[in-house]
């Protein structure tokens, strides 16, 4: 907006009218206190102030504008048709005017300076805005990087206080911060410790889980460096995302060698009870074998069903001394297996005929999908004990519908088979975990025997042919448990 101030009506009309013909805001003001009043609180682009004026003439007025922090950047045109001398034109710029024009005016000439002044008033308040928001700005952005300074240091010193080996990786996996307990297991920051040649390697599990975008847990022996003792550590690694992108990891070593010292005596208890079992329980089996054998011969003879009964019981007994010493061997490293190229197809073809033929015929498997006649490496009789497990399980869980479904898929790396049922299903808060040694879902430990090891034995089996093994499952609706096994 531009502001005219003359003592004289008829110049601040033609004038007025000469402006608004060119799309200028105008506002009008009789004297040098009245033009004061305005601009101190209007914004103005532009002073037209005549020199003659009662009271206060027109230097007065452009130097009281220039007292005021408000005013005094606004450009002042000043107009004269007396003083057009050049003491008066050089007391005008003094004032603070920044053209000095006489009467008679030349309209386009006026029109002219007016538009400069005007556009570069304009410009300039807008690069004074610019640079006030970009000065906020900067000011945000400096409090919010010592705010960030402040948390990290904070962050730092919590992870520092921690009993276990602390750091943190950026999004590529280099290292940006260890805890001074890194420096008993390894002399650089820049280096992971030592893990144990029979150990998987660190950096080869965690680049496998960053291209995955998922946490690591892993158990590793490490060395330490002062006492070159190789002690077990369970090492967690998490991604921080900063929206879809992973921003750094969090990572701690956690000293588990006295538990693992624990585990292993209860291990070696087991593997020998269950040595120790094996062989009456095998004396057992074939006693009973040649007593039911001999007892059939009678017809109706009670007894032969009882003794029936009691192979079965033996069998289960079999079944649980034989899971025992798998997790025996799991524990110990001597799971041995044996991987040849099969036809998975034709396995799981012989886990069904097994589960149908010890089941009632109430119980029905359907299959869906199929495997191309591809032969891929894998352990078939492991691989069929996984099958048999998801199986039985299938149905154990299931009291009140015997349908299960087998579904294999097959892509470019992998096939994936899955059995499916419409049983008690799992909690999803406990469907983690149940894939851990010993572990038995609470609702279903009343209901359902056994000691919770036969799908811990299958996660270890799946995982030393390299795939990957999981679940999904809805309360009362059913689960189903998959597996995956790489085409090489």
């Amino acid at each position: 907006m531009i502001l005219i101030v003359d003592d004289n009506q008829n110049n601040i009309y033609s004038l007025k009218k000469l402006l608004e013909s060119k799309d200028f805001q105008v506002d009008t003001a009789e004297s040098g206190e009245e033009a004061l009043g305005k601009a101190l609180k209007n914004n103005y682009a532009l002073i037209i102030l005549d020199v003659q004026m009662p009271g206060m003439d027109g230097f007065e007025v452009a130097e009281t504008f220039a007292g005021y922090s408000k005013t005094k950047e606004i450009p002042i045109i000043f107009l004269s048709a007396v003083n057009t001398e050049k003491q008066f034109i050089t007391r005008g710029y003094e004032s603070g005017g920044i053209d000095y024009v006489t009467k008679p005016i030349d309209p386009d000439i006026l029109l002219l300076k007016v538009k400069t002044f005007y556009n570069l008033q304009e410009n300039s308040l807008a690069m004074k805005k610019s640079q006030q928001s970009l000065e906020l700005e900067v000011k945000g952005r400096r409090e919010a990087q010592v705010t960030m300074r402040s948390e990290i240091d904070h962050f730092h010193l919590m992870l520092e206080a921690l009993p276990q080996i602390a750091f943190t990786l950026d999004g590529n996996g280099k290292v940006t911060f260890v805890n001074s307990k890194w420096f008993q297991y390894s002399k650089s920051e820049n280096i992971f410790p030592q893990t144990h040649p029979d150990d998987h390697s660190i950096l080869l599990e965690f680049e496998r889980c960053r291209r995955k975008g998922s946490a690591l847990q892993l158990e590793s022996r490490i060395k330490n460096i002062e006492t070159g003792e190789f002690r077990y550590h369970l090492l967690r690694m998490s991604p921080v995302y900063n929206g879809k992108s992973i921003k750094n990891w969090v990572g701690t070593f956690t000293d588990i060698e006295d538990q693992k010292k624990v585990e292993k005596e209860k291990d070696e208890f087991l593997s020998i009870a269950s040595h120790e079992l094996k062989t009456p329980l095998t004396s057992i089996k074939a006693y009973m074998q040649l007593l039911e054998r001999k007892l059939k011969g009678y017809d109706g003879n009670t007894e032969a069903s009882f003794v029936t009964k009691a192979l079965s019981q033996v069998e289960k007994l079999n079944t649980l001394i034989t899971d025992l010493l798998d997790v025996s061997k799991i524990e110990n490293g001597k799971l041995k297996i044996n991987k040849k190229r099969n036809n998975l197809d034709n396995v799981i073809n012989n886990a069904i005929d097994t589960i149908l033929q010890t089941h009632d015929d109430k119980v029905k498997i359907t299959r869906h999908g199929f495997i191309p006649d591809i032969l891929i490496p894998f352990d078939e009789i492991r691989i069929e004990q996984v099958l048999i497990n998801f199986l039985t399980n299938a149905i154990k869980y299931s009291p009140e519908n015997n349908q299960v479904i087998v579904t294999t898929f097959v892509d470019e790396t992998e096939v994936r088979v899955s059995v499916t049922d419409f049983g008690i299903g799992i909690p999803d808060f406990k469907q983690d975990a149940v894939f851990k040694k010993f572990y038995r879902v609470e609702e279903s430990s009343l209901q359902f025997q056994g000691m919770g090891i036969g799908l811990y034995i299958c996660s270890e089996i799946i995982n030393q042919h390299d795939g990957t093994i999981g679940l999904s499952s809805v309360v009362e609706e059913g689960s189903t448990f998959y597996f995956t096994l790489p085409l090489n």
